[in-house]
């Protein structure tokens, strides 16, 4: 009677050993591929620098303030850009920094944050004839634009470059803290300035409709485009075509002109690359 008893004993004892065993084995053989994988994961990449600025030149230039202190010396900056007179009455003077870096950011996307804008509003209301279902434009709503665009007419675009460059670690700093750790602010601005360029050129009436308490283009394809465009378009095609010549300038100013020259001659085999202004 006992010996079938411990011959039972000792099979229980060796199933049990083996499947002790056999869920080591693949314990142990599960864990493995997943420790490779952990090891093998590559970093997450940086993005390149597209359009790399220059140090700013000059070893006596002055330490520059904390980006929350900025909007004194930075006012004084602008003021001796483009004169002070211009500056008090233009832009709003505090958060100047930020307030730039979010609308450089918004004016390829579709919607503009107005409350964020480096600039006071324009004076009087959006002008339109006709009515609601049927409008245009009315011409002398372009007329509302004309002192900014004076103003920016008469700037000397390798001197604001150059205090660009002075205040581009605040640039950089208020970009970063918008939500972009990894991201480089100029490469943005040079993405704006594409943008901006892009907008059409119309010289005829532009309609408008009025669905709402705002204006829209009757044409959806002009309402699709980005807040900077319709704005170009808004300030009617003489204000624009300044604008756009003295953004060509900035560009030539803050832009990586050997890139944009092997891109240039790059494209008589290759079909032109688009650039999305738009992150998603």
């Amino acid at each position: 009677m006992q010996k079938p008893i411990w011959w039972a004993a000792g099979a229980v004892i060796l199933v049990s050993a083996a499947v002790l065993f056999f869920s080591w084995r693949a314990h142990r053989q599960a864990q493995a591929p997943a420790a490779a994988a952990t090891t093998a994961a590559p970093e997450p990449a940086v993005p390149a620098i597209r359009n790399p600025l220059p140090e700013a030149t000059g070893g006596a230039a002055p330490a520059l303030p904390g980006l929350d202190e900025s909007d004194p010396a930075f006012h004084d900056g602008l003021a001796d850009v483009m004169g002070k007179p211009a500056v008090d009455r233009f832009f709003k003077p505090e958060l100047l920094v930020r307030h730039i870096v979010v609308t450089i950011d918004n004016l390829p996307r579709r919607h503009l944050a107005v409350e964020l804008r480096p600039t006071k509003p324009l004076d009087g209301a959006f002008i339109a004839t006709g009515n609601d279902q049927q409008g245009t434009i009315d011409t002398a709503n372009y007329q509302r634009y004309v002192p900014y665009v004076q103003v920016v007419q008469a700037l000397d675009m390798k001197r604001l470059a150059a205090l660009y460059v002075h205040f581009y670690p605040l640039f950089q700093q208020a970009y970063q803290a918008l939500g972009y750790p990894n991201g480089y602010f100029n490469d943005r601005v040079v993405v704006t300035i594409d943008n901006l360029l892009a907008a059409p050129d119309i010289t005829t009436d532009i309609a408008v409709v009025r669905p709402n308490v705002m204006y829209q283009f009757a044409d959806s394809k002009l309402e699709e485009l980005s807040a900077g465009q319709k704005l170009l378009l808004r300030m009617g095609p003489a204000n624009a075509a300044i604008i756009k010549t003295k953004l060509r300038e900035l560009r030539a100013q803050v832009a990586d002109r050997a890139r944009d020259a092997d891109r240039a001659r790059g494209s008589t085999t290759l079909p032109a690359r688009t650039t999305d202004g738009d992150r998603g």
